[in-house]
């Protein structure tokens, strides 16, 4: 009966010894741990989402893409007027035709603008290119605008296609940007600097 007496005496004080929460050494490694996870993930999410809004305008321009494919293959002037990137289409004359296209600056596409085509019978290299301009840190993280050039015959590690567009032939497009900083944002077949 003694040794359970002496048990029963020393189990409160068994009880006062045991911790509750943590040490400040254990803390600081939690937030070291937290510190360095943080310095890594925060810049990998920081690309992944200029990376997704650069996709946003490439969608974007798909539609310009489509216009200028078909204003080219229909037009029966002798030129077709540049679109400025915003705002509403120039209007089609006799003499100048019109890509019919309008777009409305978003949040993160400033404008999507379409080069001219000064003679339609004999197009050169960047008519009708298209320029895609970002707002914000968008832009500032490529430094540059992507620029997608119509032609014809094939696009062979390069930003433009090996020929200008020409009514026989099937429209290719080139995919480039004038900062090669910016390659890590923007998709693999726009990784070449514009001319």
């Amino acid at each position: 009966m003694h040794i359970y007496a002496e048990i029963l005496t020393q189990e409160p004080s068994m009880k006062r010894n045991f911790q509750q929460g943590f040490t400040l050494i254990e803390l600081m490694v939690v937030v070291a741990i937290i510190g360095v996870l943080a310095a890594i993930a925060l810049p990998a999410y920081q690309g992944y989402t200029i990376r997704a809004r650069v996709s946003e305008g490439l969608i974007l321009a798909s539609a310009a893409k489509i216009n200028v494919a078909d204003t080219f293959s229909t037009a029966r002037t002798p030129r077709i007027a540049a679109y400025a990137g915003t705002g509403a289409a120039a209007v089609a004359t006799p003499e100048v035709g019109s890509y019919n296209y309008e777009y409305t600056a978003g949040s993160n596409v400033a404008s999507i603008a379409i080069a001219g085509i000064p003679v339609l019978a004999t197009p050169v290299m960047g008519d009708g290119r298209i320029t895609i301009t970002y707002f914000g840190q968008v832009a500032a993280a490529l430094g540059a605008p992507i620029v997608l050039t119509p032609g014809s015959g094939a696009v062979t590690n390069s930003a433009l296609p090996s020929n200008p567009i020409r009514s026989a032939l099937p429209m290719v497009w080139g995919c480039g940007i004038a900062a090669s900083e910016a390659f890590k944002y923007v998709p693999a077949n726009c990784r070449y600097v514009v001319p």
